[in-house]
């Protein structure tokens, strides 16, 4: 199974990139991943039509909630059932236009708090890890 955040916009601040950048190469162990940074709605959507058969979620505060427990079983059910990619979709500052939450359907909420859009990529990424290691039986979630 391939991860793949598609992400609206650049991370521009270089604390947050070195961080995302370094969960990256720890997913990397687990399974492939990889970043890609869109303009816009409207070139993501042309991502996902050029992989229909993928997973999609779009990070969004009105998505469902997960402990790291339950997303860790969430990705372990997907990888062992041959899902071939599944790709999160990250907002910018603005959020997401209707056009993008009308083409994906699932969604995940890292929190009820608001957070920024930089900072909650990193937050995806971590979780992401954490439930790599959890699935490996890993001490570090502990």
């Amino acid at each position: 199974m391939k991860i793949r955040l598609l992400m609206l916009g650049k991370t521009r601040r270089s604390e947050f990139r070195a961080i995302l950048d370094d969960y990256v190469k720890r997913i990397s162990r687990s399974c492939p991943i990889e970043i890609t940074e869109v303009r816009d709605a409207d070139a993501a959507i042309k991502k996902l039509d050029a992989d229909r058969a993928a997973t999609t979620l779009l990070l969004d505060a009105t998505g469902k909630q997960h402990d790291s427990e339950s997303l860790a079983k969430w990705l372990g059910e997907q990888r062992d059932r041959g899902t071939r990619e599944v790709i999160f979709i990250c907002g910018d500052a603005d959020g997401f236009p209707e056009s993008l939450k009308q083409r994906v359907g699932q969604r995940l909420s890292l929190s009820s708090m608001t957070y920024s859009h930089e900072l909650a990529r990193v937050m995806l990424a971590e979780q992401i890890y954490r439930a790599f290691a959890i699935l490996s039986g890993s001490p570090y979630p502990k």
